[in-house]
Order: C-alpha cells, then structure tokens, then sequence
C-alpha cells in the first residue's frame, strides 16, 4: 500500500475556489505525493487512489488549510514565553500576574521582567499607566510590558535607568514618529510610543540563541493546533530567516512562511542582489519587504487627516515624509518586490496609496499585488482605489470586537463607520486576505471567521454585531484566510483551495462553519491540520492520532 496515498471519506469537504462563492461541498478528498489527487464522491475519490489507506471523517467538516496572512512568528513564540497581560484589568492588576509570573518561572532576579497584552483601554479609568505602579513591586529589576498592539511600551524606573537614563530622558523631544509620555509636570511616565520605544528595546540583552528556538518552536505548535498551514509573517530580518532554514533542514517547520522584509535595511540589501527566495521544500518565500507608515490608534499613533476626537490637536503622525516613503516603495519595487505597508489611520492609508500610485504610473512594470496591512481607517472617497489600483487589504477581522469599546472615543461618531469597514472595502472592490497580527491577538482563524460574520466578541456582544452593516457572509470570511491570503502571497496555483494538483493542506473542523448557528461558532475545534498530506496536529479521536 503506497504509504504516499490517503483517502478521507465521509466528509463535508468545502473545496473554496477563486470566486468568492461557495463551492457545492463534496464528501471524500484524495491525497497522493503530498497533493490534491482528486476531491468529490467517495467514488471519484477512490477511484485516483485505488490503493490508499483509507480514513473514515465521521462526518467532519474540512476545509483548505488555514492561512494567517499578517502575524509574527517569532514574536508569537516569545510572547508564549513572557507575562500575558491581556486580562488584566489594571495596572494593581499588572503587577499581580507579574508577581505571579515570577514565582511560577525560574528567572534570575536581576534578569529583564517582560510582558505583553496590556490595554488602559480595557481599564477603570482608562489612562495610561505610571512606572510608579511598577516602581513599588520592583525597585531594582528592569521591567518593560508591550501594550497589546506593539505600538507602545511601559517601563518602571530601573528599564529607564539601564538604557535611556532618566535624566537624559527628561530633557529629551519626541524622537521623530515617535512620542515620550509626560506626566502634568512634563515628566516621563514610563510609556513610550511607537519610535520612542527603541529608547529602550535597542538595549534590551536579546534572548539567546537557544531560547529564540525554544520560541519559535512553541509558535510552530500554536499554529498547528489552530489549524493555520501558512503564515505571512510581517517583517522579519536575516537572522530568523536563517533560522527558519535551519528548521527546515531538520525537519522542524511544519508550516509554510511567506516572509516580508522588515523595511530598508541589510537585509533587503542581501535580497535585491540575490533576488527572491524561494526555498525547495515550499516552506519558505521570500519575495515581499514591509514598511510602516504610521503606528496605532489605541495609542494615538495612528496618523488621521483630522484631530482625534478624544485629544483635540493631536493627528497622530506619520513615520515617512511623503517623498521618502514613496522612494521606499520604488526602491523595494525595482528590486522586483511586493510592497505591503502597515497603515491604519485614513492619512497613513492615503498616504500610501499615493505613493503607490504614483510608482506605478511612473514605472515600466506594473507593482506587484501591493497590500495594505491593516487598512483599518480609510477614507470613503479612498476606498475605490484599492480596486483600481489593485491593492490587498490584509486586514485582521478580530481587532473590531476587540476595540468596539474604545474605538468610538477616538474617532467620534461621524468618522468611525470610516474603521473597520471592511464588507465597505470588498464592495469597493478591494481583495481581502485575512490575518491576525498575532501577538497582538490569538493566531486563531476561527475567531477572525467569527468576528467577520458577527462583529461579535465571544460574549456576544454587542447584541446585534458592532457596524452589522459591516459583517461579511461565511464564504467570503472562508475565501479571505484561505484563497484570498494565497493570492496575497502569489500562491493561489499552489494553496489556497482544496483541488486536484494543489498542495495537500487542510483543516479537519468538529463542525461545519458554514452552517453552524453563529452563537456556536466559537465552540468550533481543530481536529487535525495536514501540511502537504502530512498531519502535523491531531486530537486523539482522530483516526491519524493512533
């Protein structure tokens, strides 16, 4: 028996295709050499593969392999291995589940205490915390927490002392994109903002060799038990790519990586001499630099064409004079790259569609499927040219239930139907392709699927959905993590659907997310994940699992 061939039968098979419709489900799928020898009747099924080991789904749903078109991965596993921040309630709260952190970790004392996931939004008042809150706890070990958006960092006095020094601090202005938060007095507070942040994380002792692979092995295992067989990771440089290749020579990676550039730099130097990567096992593409045109708007980075509403004066600011972002643009796109840029104040997305724009009409060549990531404020009269122009919005369905609450305060109520207008964007003729930006928030596409056709956090709420206007049907949520993210990668010949001569990577589900009620949604459990007609994570009442 051909060990290579494998029949599933008794399926709900929802193949996806390039139209953004839904496909008449099929019941059977096989696999032989890793890829989609036929998909339909278990007649025509087994009929590609006479001799394959057969497996009975029990009436499973399966869908095509899960494809996380914005995230981190490297970050991923070292935030699985630092303080989780993201349900505390304030900053006594912070420093309770560091305290906890600590005694349930073996951490030298004088070692760096890091965190991640904290939101004053989430907080009663919702302010932004002082490094006093940390100073009391821990006088003497340098803290620094990441607020749940990478976009802000929050230091007690000892971080201060061992990078920026407070003093000099003190006397410094706001670095260039970036911003210094000052009490009444003018003092610093300990939260530093978008650039302001390297201050302290440029002298940050990086984790060592052993524990970034201890980090990124962790990633892997997240992503395979939700279910994700691809991942664009947004912004990375030669050192993790080395990494990842070393991984994969051992055999190690069970996911594929679309890797983005981080930026101009030494690493897109080694790239546009050499040219685009695309390594022989499928697992690896390099083909794509990202950039960052402004920050966020929980911290008030975002770059906005008016005042925010909560802080008259202040429009957020963004990261590249005109001209000089759109010689990044034309430099990455000579050396015959994708551009995806991080936008999501409607300046910032402005902004690079202009420079986009004018790129393209002053180059021989066309831009390669340009993406915006984020695209989370844009302009009405803006929308239209992501079809025109074509540009992908990579945007992250789970960040509408997440910032519902304080979203509103910062934009007002004549500017925010302008956020997360992403059914808007798709009418106006924009591709999606569906991400999670994960550390930011969980790597966990069955909670984007949900937010998309809900507009619902898990609780419920708000009753009705946030913008219901603004919900996305269940294929379309489907289409944009599998199909509509592969083309957002250039691969949709190869993932993407489930179809004979693609790539054997599906997901099988406890229950059909195309007809389960959507208050049940969320109870939706990742059975098994197969990379290439591999499984690389099943549950135990998996057949594969025995």
């Amino acid at each position: 028996m051909p060990s290579s061939e494998l029949l599933i039968t008794n399926a709900r098979v929802h193949p996806v295709n390039d139209a953004r419709d839904e496909p008449v489900p099929a019941t059977a799928l096989a696999v032989r050499d890793g890829r989609i020898a036929a998909v339909g009747s278990s007649a025509e099924a087994s009929a590609a593969v006479p001799g394959a080991r057969r497996m009975d789904a029990g009436g499973r749903t399966i869908v095509p392999g899960f494809i996380d078109a914005h995230a981190h991965l490297q970050e991923l596993g070292l935030a699985l291995r630092r303080a989780d921040l993201t349900d505390a309630s304030s900053p006594d709260a912070v420093v309770e589940q560091l305290r906890s952190f600590v005694a349930d970790h073996d951490h030298p004392p004088d070692a760096w205490l890091r965190g991640h996931g904290w939101d004053q939004t989430e907080w009663t008042p919702a302010r932004l915390p002082s490094r006093s809150a940390l100073d009391a706890a821990f006088p003497e070990r340098p803290v620094w927490l990441t607020r749940t958006d990478v976009h802000a960092g929050w230091a007690n006095t000892a971080a201060l002392e061992a990078t920026v020094g407070l003093n000099r601090l003190h006397e410094m202005s706001d670095p260039d994109g970036g911003h210094i938060h000052r009490d009444g007095t003018g003092v610093p507070t300990g939260v530093l903002v978008d650039a302001a942040m390297t201050l302290v994380e440029d002298h940050i002792p990086p984790p060592s060799e052993a524990q970034q692979e201890r980090a990124l092995s962790a990633a892997l295992r997240q992503t395979a038990r939700r279910g994700i067989t691809s991942l664009h990771d947004a912004g990375l440089g030669l050192s993790t790519l080395r990494r990842v290749q070393r991984f994969l020579e051992e055999g190690r990676f069970p996911l594929r990586l679309y890797a983005m550039i981080d930026g101009r730099g030494d690493t897109l130097e080694h790239f546009c001499d050499r040219g685009p990567l695309h390594h022989p096992s499928g697992r690896l593409d390099v083909e794509s630099v990202k950039f960052f045109a402004d920050g966020a708007l929980g911290s008030r980075g975002a770059a906005l064409l008016e005042d925010y509403a909560d802080a008259s004066g202040n429009r957020g600011f963004l990261l590249h004079e005109d001209d000089a972002f759109r010689e990044h643009v034309r430099v990455a796109h000579e050396c015959g790259f994708q551009v995806n840029t991080h936008a999501i104040g409607d300046r910032a997305n402005r902004q690079v569609l202009d420079a986009y724009e004018d790129v393209a009409r002053k180059s021989p060549h066309p831009l390669r499927r340009p993406r915006i990531e984020h695209a989370q404020i844009v302009a009405p009269e803006d929308r239209s040219r992501f079809g025109r122009l074509g540009v992908i919005a990579s945007v992250q369905p789970a960040f509408a239930p997440s910032d519902h609450d304080w979203a509103p305060a910062r934009l007002g109520p004549d500017r925010i139907t302008d956020a997360y207008a992403w059914r808007s964007l798709q009418d106006a003729g924009a591709r999606l392709a569906f991400g999670s930006d994960a550390p930011v928030e969980p790597p966990d596409p069955i909670r984007g699927f949900h937010a998309a056709v809900t507009r619902q956090d898990a609780d419920g709420a708000p009753d009705g959905g946030w913008q219901p206007n603004e919900r996305l049907a269940r294929a379309t949520a489907l289409h944009a993590h599998t199909w509509g993210a592969a083309y957002a990668a250039f691969q949709e010949d190869e993932i993407g659907s489930i179809s004979a001569g693609k790539r054997a990577d599906f997901v099988v589900l406890s229950q059909d997310l195309m007809t389960v009620p959507a208050d049940r949604l969320l109870d939706t459990e990742v059975v098994a994940t197969y990379l290439g007609g591999t499984p690389v994570h099943t549950t135990p009442d998996w057949p594969d699992a025995h």
